[in-house]
Protein backbone atom coordinates (compact mmCIF):
# COMPACT_ATOMS: atom_id res chain seq x y z
CA UNK A 1 0.00 0.00 0.00
CA UNK A 2 1.55 3.38 -0.95
CA UNK A 3 1.70 6.49 1.21
CA UNK A 4 -1.28 8.10 -0.49
CA UNK A 5 -3.62 5.19 0.16
CA UNK A 6 -2.29 4.90 3.71
CA UNK A 7 -3.13 8.57 4.27
CA UNK A 8 -6.73 7.93 3.26
CA UNK A 9 -7.04 4.60 5.09
CA UNK A 10 -5.94 6.13 8.39
CA UNK A 11 -8.99 8.41 8.46
CA UNK A 12 -12.33 7.66 10.11
CA UNK A 13 -14.89 5.82 7.99
CA UNK A 14 -16.95 8.67 6.56
CA UNK A 15 -13.95 10.90 5.82
CA UNK A 16 -12.17 7.93 4.23
CA UNK A 17 -15.14 7.17 1.96
CA UNK A 18 -15.49 10.77 0.80
CA UNK A 19 -11.74 11.10 0.18
CA UNK A 20 -11.58 7.95 -1.91
CA UNK A 21 -14.61 8.91 -3.99
CA UNK A 22 -13.26 12.44 -4.44
CA UNK A 23 -9.85 11.18 -5.56
CA UNK A 24 -11.37 8.67 -7.97
CA UNK A 25 -13.63 11.33 -9.46
CA UNK A 26 -10.75 13.74 -9.94
CA UNK A 27 -8.60 11.12 -11.64
CA UNK A 28 -11.44 10.10 -13.96
CA UNK A 29 -12.28 13.66 -15.04
CA UNK A 30 -8.86 15.31 -15.07
CA UNK A 31 -6.39 12.51 -15.86
CA UNK A 32 -2.98 14.09 -16.54
CA UNK A 33 -4.31 17.60 -15.79
CA UNK A 34 -4.36 16.52 -12.13
CA UNK A 35 -1.00 17.30 -10.50
CA UNK A 36 -2.05 16.65 -6.91
CA UNK A 37 -4.96 16.70 -4.46
CA UNK A 38 -4.62 17.45 -0.74
CA UNK A 39 -7.10 17.53 2.14
CA UNK A 40 -6.24 19.65 5.18
CA UNK A 41 -8.03 21.32 8.09
CA UNK A 42 -10.04 19.41 10.70
CA UNK A 43 -10.03 16.19 8.67
CA UNK A 44 -6.24 15.99 9.01
CA UNK A 45 -6.21 16.24 12.82
CA UNK A 46 -6.89 13.30 15.18
CA UNK A 47 -9.30 15.37 17.25
CA UNK A 48 -12.18 14.67 19.59
CA UNK A 49 -14.41 17.24 17.89
CA UNK A 50 -16.28 16.19 14.75
CA UNK A 51 -15.29 17.29 11.25
CA UNK A 52 -17.96 19.59 9.81
CA UNK A 53 -16.44 20.09 6.38
CA UNK A 54 -13.54 18.97 4.20
CA UNK A 55 -10.96 21.54 3.13
CA UNK A 56 -8.97 20.74 0.01
CA UNK A 57 -6.68 21.96 -2.74
CA UNK A 58 -6.61 20.40 -6.19
CA UNK A 59 -3.50 21.37 -8.16
CA UNK A 60 -3.79 21.51 -11.95
CA UNK A 61 -1.16 21.42 -14.68
CA UNK A 62 -3.22 23.80 -16.85
CA UNK A 63 -6.47 25.77 -16.81
CA UNK A 64 -9.76 23.91 -16.98
CA UNK A 65 -11.26 23.73 -20.45
CA UNK A 66 -14.23 22.28 -22.31
CA UNK A 67 -16.56 20.14 -20.20
CA UNK A 68 -14.12 19.77 -17.28
CA UNK A 69 -15.82 22.44 -15.17
CA UNK A 70 -19.37 21.06 -15.51
CA UNK A 71 -18.10 17.53 -14.92
CA UNK A 72 -16.36 18.61 -11.71
CA UNK A 73 -19.44 20.47 -10.54
CA UNK A 74 -21.54 17.36 -11.23
CA UNK A 75 -19.03 15.24 -9.30
CA UNK A 76 -19.38 17.48 -6.25
CA UNK A 77 -23.17 17.29 -6.42
CA UNK A 78 -22.87 13.51 -6.58
CA UNK A 79 -20.56 13.45 -3.56
CA UNK A 80 -23.13 15.49 -1.66
CA UNK A 81 -25.88 13.03 -2.58
CA UNK A 82 -23.84 9.89 -1.83
CA UNK A 83 -21.94 10.97 1.28
CA UNK A 84 -23.99 13.41 3.34
CA UNK A 85 -23.25 15.60 5.13
CA UNK A 86 -19.49 15.86 4.47
CA UNK A 87 -19.77 15.20 0.75
CA UNK A 88 -21.89 18.33 0.44
CA UNK A 89 -19.58 20.39 2.66
CA UNK A 90 -16.35 20.37 0.67
CA UNK A 91 -14.61 23.72 0.86
CA UNK A 92 -11.67 24.05 -1.47
CA UNK A 93 -9.89 25.46 -4.49
CA UNK A 94 -8.77 24.21 -7.90
CA UNK A 95 -5.40 25.90 -8.37
CA UNK A 96 -2.75 25.96 -11.08
CA UNK A 97 0.35 24.27 -9.69
CA UNK A 98 2.51 27.21 -10.81
CA UNK A 99 0.29 29.54 -8.75
CA UNK A 100 0.56 27.25 -5.72
CA UNK A 101 4.31 27.85 -5.65
CA UNK A 102 3.89 31.61 -5.10
CA UNK A 103 3.22 33.57 -1.91
CA UNK A 104 0.28 35.49 -3.35
CA UNK A 105 -3.10 33.88 -2.56
CA UNK A 106 -4.10 31.93 -5.68
CA UNK A 107 -7.34 32.21 -7.61
CA UNK A 108 -9.45 29.09 -8.10
CA UNK A 109 -10.21 27.71 -11.54
CA UNK A 110 -13.69 26.67 -10.36
CA UNK A 111 -16.59 28.27 -8.46
CA UNK A 112 -16.49 31.91 -9.55
CA UNK A 113 -12.70 32.17 -9.40
CA UNK A 114 -12.69 32.42 -5.59
CA UNK A 115 -9.41 33.46 -3.95
CA UNK A 116 -7.94 31.46 -1.06
CA UNK A 117 -7.75 34.30 1.48
CA UNK A 118 -6.35 31.93 4.12
CA UNK A 119 -3.49 30.87 1.86
CA UNK A 120 -0.70 31.53 4.38
CA UNK A 121 -2.42 29.43 7.06
CA UNK A 122 -3.15 26.63 4.61
CA UNK A 123 0.48 26.62 3.45
CA UNK A 124 1.66 26.38 7.06
CA UNK A 125 -0.65 23.44 7.82
CA UNK A 126 0.25 21.56 4.65
CA UNK A 127 4.00 22.13 5.04
CA UNK A 128 3.74 20.88 8.65
CA UNK A 129 2.27 17.61 7.38
CA UNK A 130 -1.27 18.29 8.55
CA UNK A 131 -2.79 17.10 5.30
CA UNK A 132 -4.02 13.96 3.59
CA UNK A 133 -2.30 13.33 0.26
CA UNK A 134 -5.02 11.97 -2.02
CA UNK A 135 -2.72 11.89 -5.02
CA UNK A 136 0.42 13.66 -6.19
CA UNK A 137 3.87 14.52 -4.83
CA UNK A 138 4.82 15.59 -1.32
CA UNK A 139 3.19 19.04 -1.06
CA UNK A 140 5.98 20.45 1.13
CA UNK A 141 8.05 20.73 -2.04
CA UNK A 142 5.35 22.84 -3.73
CA UNK A 143 3.83 25.19 -1.16
CA UNK A 144 5.90 28.20 -0.03
CA UNK A 145 6.82 28.74 3.62
CA UNK A 146 4.78 31.71 4.86
CA UNK A 147 6.32 34.57 6.82
CA UNK A 148 4.95 35.61 10.20
CA UNK A 149 3.71 38.89 8.65
CA UNK A 150 1.68 36.90 6.11
CA UNK A 151 0.34 34.60 8.82
CA UNK A 152 -0.52 37.52 11.10
CA UNK A 153 -2.46 39.26 8.33
CA UNK A 154 -4.43 36.07 7.71
CA UNK A 155 -5.13 35.64 11.43
CA UNK A 156 -6.57 39.16 11.59
CA UNK A 157 -8.71 38.31 8.56
CA UNK A 158 -10.01 35.28 10.48
CA UNK A 159 -10.68 37.48 13.50
CA UNK A 160 -12.76 39.82 11.35
CA UNK A 161 -14.77 36.83 10.08
CA UNK A 162 -15.46 35.77 13.68
CA UNK A 163 -16.59 39.27 14.60
CA UNK A 164 -19.05 39.31 11.70
CA UNK A 165 -20.53 35.87 12.46
CA UNK A 166 -20.77 35.68 16.25
CA UNK A 167 -24.54 35.33 16.31
CA UNK A 168 -24.71 32.88 13.38
CA UNK A 169 -22.06 30.38 14.52
CA UNK A 170 -21.41 30.98 18.24
CA UNK A 171 -19.74 27.63 18.97
CA UNK A 172 -17.47 27.85 15.93
CA UNK A 173 -16.57 31.45 16.78
CA UNK A 174 -15.68 30.64 20.41
CA UNK A 175 -13.46 27.75 19.33
CA UNK A 176 -11.85 29.83 16.62
CA UNK A 177 -11.17 32.59 19.14
CA UNK A 178 -9.31 30.01 21.24
CA UNK A 179 -7.29 29.13 18.16
CA UNK A 180 -6.58 32.78 17.38
CA UNK A 181 -5.45 33.57 20.93
CA UNK A 182 -3.19 30.51 20.87
CA UNK A 183 -1.71 31.38 17.47
CA UNK A 184 -1.01 35.02 18.29
CA UNK A 185 0.58 34.15 21.65
CA UNK A 186 2.67 31.17 20.53
CA UNK A 187 3.18 32.07 16.84
CA UNK A 188 2.14 28.49 16.10
CA UNK A 189 -0.74 28.45 13.62
CA UNK A 190 -0.78 24.69 13.05
CA UNK A 191 -3.45 23.85 15.61
CA UNK A 192 -7.00 22.57 15.41
CA UNK A 193 -10.06 24.00 17.13
CA UNK A 194 -10.06 21.07 19.56
CA UNK A 195 -6.36 21.43 20.33
CA UNK A 196 -6.72 25.17 20.88
CA UNK A 197 -9.73 24.63 23.16
CA UNK A 198 -7.74 22.18 25.29
CA UNK A 199 -4.90 24.74 25.51
CA UNK A 200 -7.38 27.50 26.43
CA UNK A 201 -8.89 25.39 29.23
CA UNK A 202 -5.39 25.00 30.69
CA UNK A 203 -4.25 28.57 30.08
CA UNK A 204 -7.11 31.08 30.15
CA UNK A 205 -8.80 32.23 33.39
CA UNK A 206 -11.48 29.94 34.82
CA UNK A 207 -14.09 32.61 34.04
CA UNK A 208 -14.05 31.36 30.44
CA UNK A 209 -14.00 27.61 31.02
CA UNK A 210 -17.79 27.28 30.94
CA UNK A 211 -18.00 29.19 27.67
CA UNK A 212 -15.32 27.03 26.02
CA UNK A 213 -16.73 23.76 27.35
CA UNK A 214 -20.22 24.64 26.12
CA UNK A 215 -18.83 25.57 22.69
CA UNK A 216 -17.12 22.16 22.46
CA UNK A 217 -20.34 20.39 23.44
CA UNK A 218 -22.40 22.44 21.00
CA UNK A 219 -19.93 21.86 18.15
CA UNK A 220 -20.13 18.12 18.87
CA UNK A 221 -23.95 18.25 18.85
CA UNK A 222 -24.21 17.39 22.57
CA UNK A 223 -25.46 20.70 23.98
CA UNK A 224 -29.01 21.17 25.25
CA UNK A 225 -31.04 24.28 24.46
CA UNK A 226 -30.17 25.58 27.93
CA UNK A 227 -26.47 24.95 27.25
CA UNK A 228 -26.67 26.87 24.00
CA UNK A 229 -28.44 29.76 25.70
CA UNK A 230 -25.72 29.91 28.39
CA UNK A 231 -23.03 29.82 25.72
CA UNK A 232 -24.58 32.81 23.97
CA UNK A 233 -24.64 34.75 27.25
CA UNK A 234 -20.83 34.53 27.43
CA UNK A 235 -20.19 35.05 23.73
CA UNK A 236 -19.86 38.84 23.42
CA UNK A 237 -17.74 39.14 26.57
CA UNK A 238 -15.44 36.34 25.44
CA UNK A 239 -14.94 38.07 22.11
CA UNK A 240 -14.00 41.32 23.88
CA UNK A 241 -11.63 39.41 26.15
CA UNK A 242 -10.01 37.67 23.17
CA UNK A 243 -9.64 40.97 21.32
CA UNK A 244 -7.92 42.62 24.30
CA UNK A 245 -5.61 39.63 24.81
CA UNK A 246 -4.67 39.46 21.12
CA UNK A 247 -4.03 43.20 20.82
CA UNK A 248 -1.98 43.33 24.02
CA UNK A 249 0.81 41.26 22.45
Amino acid sequence: MDRRETGITNQTGHIRDVCRAFRNGLQSILDDVLHGAYVFGAAAFPDTLPTHDIDFHVLLTRRLIGDEKPLLEAMHRDLGDRYPPLGADMDGYYILVEDAQHREPPRSELWANAVDDSWALHCAHIRAGRCIVLTGPDPSGIYPEPTWNELEATLYHELEYVQNHLKEYPDYCILNLCRLIYSFETRDVVVSKAGAAEWAMRTLPEDWHRCIDLACRSYAGDASLRDQALMRVDLAEFFRYALLRINSD
